[in-house]
């Protein structure tokens, strides 16, 4: 019997495109043989959507179009079995109901891959592959993952955070991240991904034109030194709580003092027609497989990766981004991407581990962390509520409450 996994993917990010690509090129390398895949599209306002296009990269050319033609639905649990249904329910031309096994969320960025999409899917009970729901929200804000790292020996670069009451008094934000950093710097959303919202400043103009761009796209941001002469390593890590191993490391080229989301996305995608020709997706960026760093340095990125994905009790594929500065011989764990673009299947393809098996493996740790969790205590039976210490409170109806 096939496994009947939902791909979910879009979401409201403003890596909605993004995600769209990451998720089409996945399911055109999932093995048709094993699995019967349901491709469930999230709008930009997080609704549900299925239908006989959704799974094909040039409907997305007319997302109004793909939407008139396709059945918005929910997903339900009834009996602690799982289904996706229409919603509103219909009588005739409905989706009707269907049961999945397990989801497989291909989101990025905030309101889906921190944590928000896996919090929906653990609350009704339906299993799903990657990292559970802490894991998604430590690894999408980049100050709270700085400092879990830190606590567990791993090397990061010291940065300067700001929230908006801070953005009210710019001069005085100004001045603080220049005692604090100094420059060249570089000031970044806190929970943005794709290098969507960065920049680096060289002086204080720079600097207040890349702290208006940064709160653009966040609430907080934070600043930290930008290295200059730098070299960026990345690399990916495949397992659970009970192992993992690292991928072979890559070195990413880019037009600018950072991987921009034009590098990333948008030189040498695809351009292709219907699934299998879907854009290329983070698998297009310049890169050299292996880096050209020293094997000593390669070991002590894949043990650090390995490292800091038990930190964050990470499950299925991540991909972590390290920084080298060149000029001091310094290494630094940039950050973490728990649902990386193209599920950084090109960084373990040249070890010989095809998309398609990649996907198997991410599917299995999924099934299995179902089977781990049905083996774990959620409820304790108690009297509390019968308590006698409790019999005079009236409630709400009839009772009064007492302000803070």
């Amino acid at each position: 019997m096939k496994i009947r996994i939902a791909v979910i993917f879009g979401g409201r990010s403003v890596e909605h495109e993004v995600s769209v690509i990451s998720a089409i090129q996945a399911i055109a390398n999932m093995d048709r043989e094993k699995y019967e895949i349901i491709p469930v599209y999230l709008t930009k306002e997080n609704e549900m959507y299925v239908g006989y296009r959704v799974g094909e990269i040039d409907a997305y050319r007319d997302i109004p179009n793909l939407i008139r033609i396709s059945n918005r639905v929910i997903m339900v649990n009834i009996g602690n079995r799982f289904y996706i249904e229409d919603f509103p329910k219909k009588i005739l031309r409905g989706y009707g109901r269907h049961e999945i096994d397990i989801a497989f969320p291909i989101v990025h960025g905030t309101n889906v891959e921190d944590g928000t999409l896996m919090g929906y899917l653990k609350t009704i009970g339906v299993p799903f592959v990657g990292c559970d729901v802490a894991a998604s929200a430590v690894g999408m804000d980049k100050a709270v993952m700085k400092a879990v790292f830190r606590e567990n020996g791993i090397p990061v670069l010291p940065c300067i955070q700001f929230s908006v009451p801070d953005y009210r008094d710019m001069e005085t934000l100004l001045d603080r991240a220049e005692e604090a950093i100094g420059y060249p710097m570089i000031v970044k959303p806190v929970n943005s991904g794709s290098s969507v919202g960065i920049s680096v400043a060289e002086n204080r103009e720079e600097l207040a034109d890349s702290v208006d761009m940064a709160f653009s796209f966040s609430n907080r941001i934070l600043a930290e030194h930008a290295i200059h002469n730098l070299q960026e390593i990345n690399c990916s890590v495949l397992g659970d709580m009970d192992g993992a191993e690292a991928s072979l490391c890559e070195e990413p080229f880019h037009t600018k003092d950072i991987l921009s989301y034009e590098d990333k996305y948008m030189n040498g995608g695809g351009k292709g027609k219907g699934t299998a020709g879907a854009s290329k997706g983070m698998a297009s960026v310049s890169r050299k497989i292996p880096a050209m760093i020293s094997d000593s340095m390669t070991q002590k990125i894949q043990e650090l990766a390995v490292c800091a994905f038990h930190a964050l009790d990470c499950s299925g594929v991540v991909r972590f981004d390290f920084m080298i500065d060149k000029d001091k011989g310094e290494l630094y764990l940039n950050e973490i991407n728990t649902i990386p673009g193209s599920l950084a299947f090109y960084l373990w393809e040249p070890t010989g581990l095809s998309y398609g098996d990649l996907l198997d493996r991410m599917i299995g740790l999924g099934l299995k962390r179902k089977r781990d969790n049905e083996r774990v205590t959620y409820s304790f039976e108690t009297n509390i509520l019968n308590h006698a210490g409790i019999r005079g409170l009236k409630g709400l109806k009839g009772g009064k409450l007492k302000r803070c």
